[in-house]
């Protein structure tokens, strides 16, 4: 396929909104899947007979291959061509999806849903690297922004339409109702859509890394959620770890060697990088157990129906969408200390308030309410953390800085989700059992509220030396979408910029918004 040539598409085109289509649509399918299957999970256990452990890694599995393999899936889009990876990544993402939807016991579901976190990984990273290659300079931030706003409405519909198909059919229509969807995509993306490689890219991906890190990620969350059924001395606990750590070894001696790592060691040795990707692994950690356990919780222990639980995060989507560019402005007047210590504790408090969620719990004061307080933290969380890493790197490496902290971010979702059963104490079948389920939740919610307040507080500390240190700053075009909202558990996506006098080869996103 040819690279695409020529000054780029215009906002206002016909061909360019077929390009949006195309992106907007294809990473949709991602996002709503992030979004409905949380509401599912009660009906997927009750189908498919799966304890604690099956349900969390129901969630963990995709995440767990999306957070391995979300690197290698932009640097495959520069190599062989960004529209001809969306396009495997979409399809992928199709299949993975009827898959799960036809999954006869729950050991095929998780390898399902592993499956569609590899598509989520390919299609993601070159949804943006397709706006930002296929549009002229002064349209791309307006396409990015259109992409960015339309994905925020799709987070938000899906506890609308997940609990809709939950009421009137079966939990396997959320997976289903992916299928039409990709073959549109596919459809607009092979007709529309120009091709474009980085003709500078040498160098073999780095797939061993990769793999290195999903048996890294999968070992220490196969050990952990085993911890919770069969206590720490099973040897499944025992042996998980000791792989975890045996491969965590592997990685960093693969990318300490490498001659094109998957993510170079040396860019850890930047205070303010490292810095802000731990409050970054801390932040998306404590939301981890809130978006898993809240609206199981409402189903199980205070009786509501999915619909009604699935709605009770909307006001977080609704918050983000309308307030992150003025939190973009504020965190550019007072500088990024005060927003990323004063947000985290905001939603610190509305997570802890979340704990008091009990059988006879009341729609305003035991949710609204502190989930409104958790949306005004993350409002003023997630812009300042993002422009704020994406500053503690030069240039040429913006959009790797990006990828990372989507990939740490992921991670610690990951792992809080595999550890809180074994901290709350839930054992199988707790999910199910509201006597169980109540307890667990509340200390669930209050160890979230510690994660988040440690975040605020070593941002704050962070603010003296590192925060503030001379950097170059990226330009507003670089940060792309970072002071627009793009999803919700993830921070958003930068893009690095084209350079001057380049023809639609420019720098691609390395990360990924959604699911």
């Amino acid at each position: 396929m040819a690279s695409s040539a020529g000054p780029g598409l215009g906002y206002g085109d016909a061909a360019g909104r077929w390009v949006l289509a195309a992106t907007v649509l294809g990473s949709s399918v991602a996002f709503l899947d992030a979004t409905v299957v949380n509401i599912a999970l009660p009906a997927i256990g009750a189908d498919l007979d799966a304890g604690v452990a099956g349900l969390t890694w129901a969630i963990n599995a995709y995440t767990l291959t999306l957070a391995a393999f979300v690197l290698v899936g932009g640097s495959l889009g520069d190599r062989y061509g960004r529209r001809r990876v969306f396009v495997v990544g979409v399809a992928w993402f199709g299949v993975a999806s009827l898959a799960c939807a036809v999954a006869p016991d729950m050991e095929s579901f998780i390898a399902a849903r592993a499956l569609q976190g590899v598509g989520g990984a390919l299609l993601t990273p070159g949804a943006l690297a397709i706006l930002q290659t296929s549009f002229r300079a002064e349209d791309r931030s307006r396409a990015i922004g259109a992409w960015s706003g339309l994905a925020g409405v799709a987070g938000a519909i899906g506890p609308l339409l997940g609990g809709w198909l939950l009421g009137v059919g079966s939990w396997r229509w959320i997976f289903l109702i992916n299928v039409p969807v990709v073959l549109v995509v596919l459809a607009i993306t092979v007709r529309h859509v120009p091709e474009s490689r980085d003709a500078s890219a040498r160098g073999r991906v780095d797939l061993a890394g990769a793999g290195l890190a999903a048996a890294m990620l999968a070992a220490a969350t196969l050990a952990l959620t085993a911890w919770a059924e069969e206590g720490a001395g099973s040897i499944a606990v025992q042996l998980g770890l000791l792989v975890a750590v045996l491969a965590l070894a592997g990685f960093l001696l693969r990318e300490r060697t490498a001659t094109d790592p998957m993510m170079p060691l040396g860019v850890w040795a930047m205070p303010r990088f490292a810095g802000v990707n731990v409050v970054t692994f801390l932040v998306y950690a404590g939301l981890g157990g809130v978006f898993f356990w809240l609206v199981v919780t409402l189903q199980v222990v205070s009786g509501w129906g999915p619909l009604e639980a699935g709605l009770s995060l909307l006001p977080i989507t609704l918050l983000m969408v309308a307030f992150s560019p003025r939190a973009g402005a504020l965190s550019d007047r007072l500088g990024p200390r005060l927003p990323m210590t004063v947000g985290p504790l905001v939603a610190a408090v509305g997570v802890a308030w979340l704990s008091r969620i009990s059988t006879d719990a009341s729609y305003v004061p035991d949710v609204l309410l502190p989930v409104a307080l958790l949306g005004a933290g993350l409002t003023l969380t997630v812009t300042p953390l993002t422009t704020t890493v994406l500053a503690a790197v030069t240039d040429e490496h913006v959009g790797l800085a990006s990828g990372v902290n989507n990939a740490v971010a992921r991670t610690g979702g990951l792992l809080v989700i595999a550890v809180l059963p074994v901290v709350t104490g839930l054992e199988r079948g707790g999910f199910e059992d509201a006597g169980a389920l109540e307890p667990a939740f509340e200390v669930a919610m209050l160890v979230g509220a510690a994660l988040l307040a440690l975040a605020g507080a070593l941002g704050g500390l962070m603010g003296s030396a590192a925060v503030r240190a001379p950097q170059p700053m990226p330009s507003a075009e670089q940060v792309g979408c970072a002071r627009r909202h793009c999803a919700v558990d993830v921070p958003p996506v930068a893009v690095e910029p084209v350079p001057a006098g380049a023809s639609g080869d420019g720098g691609r996103p390395a990360g990924d918004p959604a699911a």
